[in-house]
């Protein structure tokens, strides 16, 4: 295949059959456009090299047990980041929801190199045409979990606050807490237009659900859901502004 000066690209192969994805990978691999190749056997496989790494592109099967191909794209397609997706299926019948979830390309087994080829073409060209995803204030998030050998897909919305524990964070939600190997640095970038803002240097807090404020003798507390939280002095005078600042109505114009 000839050499492109476009951005070479990550991609991660995922498939429960081995002879399909090593073809799959193999093919990727022999693309100049294409830095690395990454391979998971199952969706939830897949879910956690997604947390893992930095992806561009998914190249999927759709049959597959547990989570499969479509289940994994609508997950995908909740990502404040996410990758392209494409399908590479021995059957022709999902097609149309396929492209209704937003995939790039639709390949059928036993798969062509030109076809690779081509599939690699399509996601650098939808990569150029489409600019960064501006996530809004309002949109939600699903994040992947693990429990028990089950993974579980966590809105954002439901998250009160996050607690950091080395290169993990803690998202404590009403039913519980989930450990997800992300930095609450990155979540508090992420987030901050959602409504999270950073009250100490190991917590995060979501404003909204914030339901008291004490102030006793320079110490700053909040509440959440019943549990009170440290406020740093660092932090309180930020946490101030972020509380008093005028929530702007979508209904204004």
């Amino acid at each position: 295949m000839p050499p492109t000066t476009a951005p070479a690209l990550t991609v991660l192969v995922v498939d429960d059959e081995v002879p399909a994805r090593t073809e799959v990978a193999w093919l990727l691999d022999q693309d100049d456009r294409v830095a690395r190749v990454l391979t998971a056997a199952s969706g939830t496989a897949a879910l956690a090299a997604l947390e893992r790494e930095q992806i561009d592109v998914v190249f999927s099967d759709i049959s597959m047990p547990g989570l499969d191909g479509m289940q994994l794209a609508r997950v995908i397609a909740r990502f404040a980041e996410r990758p392209q997706v494409v399908f590479v299926t021995a059957h022709d019948s999902h097609a149309v929801d396929a492209f209704d979830l937003g995939a790039v390309d639709y390949l059928m087994k036993p798969v062509r190199p030109e076809r690779i080829g081509e599939a690699v073409r399509r996601c650098l060209a939808a990569a150029d045409r489409e600019p960064p995803q501006q996530e809004g204030p309002d949109a939600d998030e699903t994040v992947p979990v693990e429990l028990g050998g089950v993974t579980r897909f966590v809105p954002r919305s439901e998250i009160r606050w996050v607690q950091a524990q080395g290169d993990y964070a803690r998202l404590h939600t009403p039913s519980g807490s989930h450990l997800v190997r992300i930095p609450l640095a990155t979540l508090e970038d992420r987030w901050a237009e959602a409504g999270f803002v950073r009250i100490h240097r190991s917590t995060l807090v979501s404003t909204r659900h914030i339901t008291e404020v004490h102030n006793e003798a320079g110490r700053c507390t909040v509440v959440v859901d019943d549990t009170e939280l440290q406020v740093s002095r660092r932090h309180t005078r930020q946490l101030r502004r972020t509380l008093l600042r005028p929530r702007t109505d979508p209904g204004e114009g």
